[in-house]
């Protein structure tokens, strides 16, 4: 159970958006992506969080990392562990707050694990190994930051109480971050316009519809957790969450272009 939001950022003077990038679109963000964050930024506190997986798959191989599995999930084990750690709070977060900074976005590079951002716990120690869940996010250190204008970008590891380190799936992090901060929105940037049926763009779905696309297979894979994670956080005050592309500009006409997840009925 996540902690309280009774402290929210509410001295900020623009709404708090958190936008999710995941390991695969690291390095397929367009410079236009970019440049309508930047756009976006002129009313809104952004917060970035990533993922890893593609570099963490390769660097486990180079290393010849055994890995186990637990239901196709992989059990991070403390050799993985240590890879994931240097992947993620070393090589991808300090290349993507690099690629922010190299576009005028005073970013900053911090792990879960820096100020004690992410207080997590064990999801399933005896299968998942060092797989943890988010208890609290400190969101006077992430306040602190968006005050001074910079833009933090968050690599998803957390710890617990006792100082143990733990891998936690970006996407559950992001949705973490966007509850305890009361973010006005949660962005999950894929390789992809939105959800598309029938290769058009869905503009808008709530739960219902979302259950009927996922037992239909219009979603399907890693969209999966996306939109569940997207229903799971929304509240009165995260009203919508957006899937977005990074292969291109998302900002048009003030506003965001992709498929807004919402709470209301959608008629379709």
């Amino acid at each position: 159970m996540i902690t309280s939001k009774s402290t929210q950022a509410t001295a900020l003077n623009h709404p708090v958006v958190v936008v999710k990038l995941g390991g695969s679109m690291l390095g397929e963000l367009a410079d236009s992506f970019i440049e309508s964050m930047k756009e976006f930024m002129q009313s809104k506190h952004l917060i970035f969080v990533h993922g890893g997986g593609p570099e963490i798959n390769r660097m486990l191989k180079k290393l010849k990392v055994q890995s186990q599995f637990h239901n196709g999930q992989r059990k991070t084990t403390r050799d993985v562990l240590e890879v994931v750690e240097m992947v993620l709070a070393g090589k991808m977060n300090k290349w993507l707050t690099s690629r922010l900074q190299q576009n005028q976005i005073d970013a900053v590079g911090v792990s879960g694990c820096d100020g004690k951002l992410i207080q997590a716990s064990y999801l399933d120690r005896e299968h998942l190994g060092y797989v943890g869940k988010v208890e609290s996010v400190n969101h006077e250190f992430l306040q602190a930051l968006l005050q001074r204008s910079y833009v933090p970008v968050v690599a998803p590891l957390g710890q617990t109480k006792d100082g143990q380190t733990l891998n936690i799936n970006a996407d559950l992090c992001a949705a973490a971050i966007a509850e305890m901060m009361g973010a006005e929105q949660l962005v999950f940037v894929t390789d992809v316009p939105g959800i598309l049926k029938d290769k058009k763009l869905i503009e808008e779905a709530d739960e219902q519809f979302i259950q009927k696309l996922i037992d239909d297979g219009v979603i399907y894979g890693g969209m999966i957790p996306k939109v569940t994670s997207s229903l799971a956080v929304l509240s009165d005050r995260l009203k919508e969450v957006v899937i977005v592309n990074g292969k291109d500009s998302v900002f048009r006409d003030g506003a965001l272009t992709g498929t807004k997840i919402v709470k209301k009925k959608v008629v379709v």
